[in-house]
């Protein structure tokens, strides 16, 4: 987080119900958390961020840390609610509608579509990974959790999360290589 010293201000803000302190919060941690969503291949990642958000706003009150404990934990909703997502999706597929079409300005027809090879390269890597490796690369890379922070937020050991992380990035380079792009 970047609030760093009046980090102690804004959450005691918050907890009062404080508008500037909880824009100060969104603001913060919204465009990673959101990234982290993405990353994860939510079906609609900007509800499942108001959702992550409803949960820390209904569980400020418990929470007892420090800014990185609190980014930690922030991280540690978002990776429940996708899993949560997973599952209400694995019961019940949502039909994906016949008129979904990318919306975005089209002026830079070229500069969207170089965005959208690279953003499909990474997926298409990050989709071949282990599902245990891609959570722990994404919460340590996107969400920039410790170790320990990402053991306690998938409950395993902190050695496991470093093995699954070495794998990961092995596999990424492994992938990368055969794709003939250096690292």
């Amino acid at each position: 987080m970047a609030l760093d010293d009046s980090f102690p201000q804004i959450l005691d803000a918050a907890r009062a119900g404080g508008e500037w302190a909880w824009a100060e919060i969104y603001n913060d941690l919204a465009p990673t958390v959101l990234g982290y969503l993405r990353s994860q291949g939510a079906r609609e990642p900007d509800d499942l961020l108001g959702d992550v958000f409803v949960h820390v706003v209904r569980g400020i009150h418990s929470f007892d840390g420090d800014e990185a404990g609190f980014r930690s934990w922030v991280f540690v909703i978002a990776h429940h609610r996708v899993i949560d997502e997973r599952r209400r999706l694995k019961r019940r597929p949502e039909p994906v509608p016949a008129d979904t079409l990318d919306r975005r300005d089209q002026t830079d027809v070229a500069g969207h579509a170089l965005e959208r090879v690279a953003t499909d390269r990474v997926r298409r890597i990050i989709e071949r990974l282990a599902p245990d490796q891609r959570d722990v690369l994404l919460l340590r890379i996107v969400g920039g959790l410790t170790i320990e922070e990402i053991a306690g937020a998938l409950g395993k050991r902190t050695g496991a999360v470093k093995a699954l992380q070495r794998r990961g990035l092995a596999a990424v380079k492994r992938e990368l290589d055969r794709e003939g792009v250096p690292l």
